[in-house]
């Protein structure tokens, strides 16, 4: 595990220092390089720390070998802040060099993030202004808080993330996903809550195809039965006027 992790951390400098821009500017160098910062925050996902102050504690003895000048807690967590969309940069980066790369379907949903439950913790919280409310559709219920929009691969590599407020539009947010790293050829999955017009032709015009479920007020179209559509469900029997199949049913 240890020699697996050290092979990961190593390939994963390798790449993340030959893509990163040049220092410029006057001043003293920082004593860890933006890429250094970078492979620490994979790392620290890595070994499942989610606290800071946990995680530099440990990564002294667990990384110094790789890493001999890890900062302290203030100023890592306010360069890992800074270096936040060059994370982003390298995550997609290595996604598209994965082996799943050359596989042209591609999931994309969204999932609800839920930050506070009460009105007082809304209004004091750091994240007022921030998130938003949204309402979840497998809970039949309102949040406060983020969405976190995902386009993976079916083995579960993701290839575009964003993290956006509840109440930000959904078509709106994936399209910006899509733009940003779908490439052309590809067939997305979704559910009907990217159903819209415009959607659909963003998709077409980044030379993708869209699947996803039948509304109810929509035609027939991806492969929804006649009867779902029309909003009854399908028997799954012989009718009920047969008596052979009325004399032998088990009781429900």
């Amino acid at each position: 595990m240890h020699a697996d992790l050290d092979a990961l951390l190593t390939a994963l400098y390798v790449l993340v220092d030959d893509s990163l821009p040049k220092r410029r500017g006057g001043g003293r160098p920082p004593k860890a390089s933006d890429a250094e910062i970078i492979c620490l925050a994979v790392a620290q996902i890595l070994l499942d720390h989610p606290c800071d102050r946990r995680f530099l504690a440990i990564a002294g003895s667990r990384l110094g070998h790789l890493f001999p000048r890890i900062p302290k807690q203030p100023g890592s967590h306010k360069r890992v802040r800074r270096l936040t969309p060059l994370i982003v940069r390298a995550l997609e980066a290595v996604a598209l060099d994965a082996p799943s790369t050359g596989d042209q379907l591609r999931l994309l949903d969204s999932t609800p993030i839920p930050c506070a439950a009460s009105r007082t913790t809304v209004r004091r919280s750091a994240l007022a202004g921030i998130a938003g409310y949204g309402y979840c559709a497998s809970h039949s219920r309102y949040f406060w808080g983020f969405r976190l929009y995902v386009l993976c691969t079916p083995d579960g590599m993701p290839f575009g993330f964003e993290l956006a407020p509840a109440d930000a539009s959904e078509r709106d947010v994936a399209a910006e996903v899509l733009q940003r790293v779908q490439q052309p050829g590809s067939t997305i999955i979704t559910d009907k809550g990217f159903a819209g017009a415009d959607f659909e032709h963003l998709v077409l015009d980044l030379g993708c195809r869209l699947i996803r479920p039948d509304r109810r007020d929509e035609p027939h179209r991806h492969g929804t039965s006649a009867a779902s559509a029309n909003g009854s469900k399908p028997s799954s029997g012989p009718p009920k006027t047969n008596s052979a199949w009325n004399a032998t049913a088990p009781a429900p």
